[in-house]
C-alpha cells in the first residue's frame, strides 16, 4: 500500500503549516504571558481598594489598620477643617508628588502586606522632609522669620509640633 505524501514523500509536514501554527503558538504563549500577570494585578487592584489610592480621601488611610490611630488623631486635629492626608504627606503639585505617591504607596504595601513594619508607625527622614516643606509652605505667613536663618537654616516643625494634624492639639 502506497501512501501519499505533500512534500513528496519525506514525511515532513510542508512549510505553510509550520507557518500557520507558530503564530497561534506565539499569541497563546504570550496571551499567557501577559494575561495571567495582568489577571492577578486586577484582581490585588481591586481587592486591596487600590482606586482609592488616587484619590485624596483620608479614609483611604484606613484601609491598613496600623493608620486607624492617625485617622482618629486627625479627625479630632484642628487640620482637618483645613487639609486631608496628602497635603501634608506629599510634595504640594507637579511630577514630585506623583514620584512620592508611588514610593510611599509601594513602601506602604509591601510593608502592610508582609506585616514589615513598626510598632508605632514612624515616619522616614525623606518623608518627614515632605512634610515639614508643606509645614512651612502652608504656614509661610507665621515662620518667616524663623525659617531660613543662618542661625537655623532648617526649621524642623515636628521637632515641637510633632502631633500636630494627629492629635487634639494640632
Amino acid at each position: 500500500m502506497a501512501h501519499w505524501w505533500p512534500d513528496g514523500g519525506s514525511g515532513r509536514a510542508p512549510r505553510e503549516s509550520l507557518i500557520a501554527v507558530k503564530p497561534l503558538g506565539v499569541a497563546l504563549v504570550l496571551t499567557c504571558l501577559l494575561g495571567i500577570p495582568a489577571g492577578i494585578g486586577a484582581f490585588t487592584f481591586v481587592y486591596a481598594k487600590g482606586y482609592s489610592y488616587l484619590s485624596t480621601d483620608p479614609r483611604t488611610c484606613l484601609n491598613c489598620h496600623i493608620m486607624s490611630e492617625q485617622y482618629d488623631g486627625w479627625l479630632k486635629s484642628g487640620h482637618r477643617h483645613t487639609a486631608v492626608c496628602v497635603e501634608c504627606h506629599l510634595p504640594d503639585r507637579g511630577l514630585a508628588k506623583w514620584v512620592a505617591k508611588a514610593d510611599q504607596g509601594f513602601r506602604h504595601s509591601v510593608a502592610f502586606t508582609l506585616q514589615n513594619f513598626k510598632e508605632p508607625i514612624e515616619i522616614k527622614p525623606r518623608d518627614r522632609q515632605i512634610v515639614r516643606a508643606n509645614c512651612v509652605r502652608c504656614h509661610a505667613d507665621f515662620v518667616h522669620a524663623v525659617t531660613g536663618t543662618p542661625a537655623r537654616p532648617e526649621l524642623d516643625c515636628l521637632h515641637c509640633h510633632a502631633g500636630a494634624g494627629h492629635g487634639a492639639g494640632g
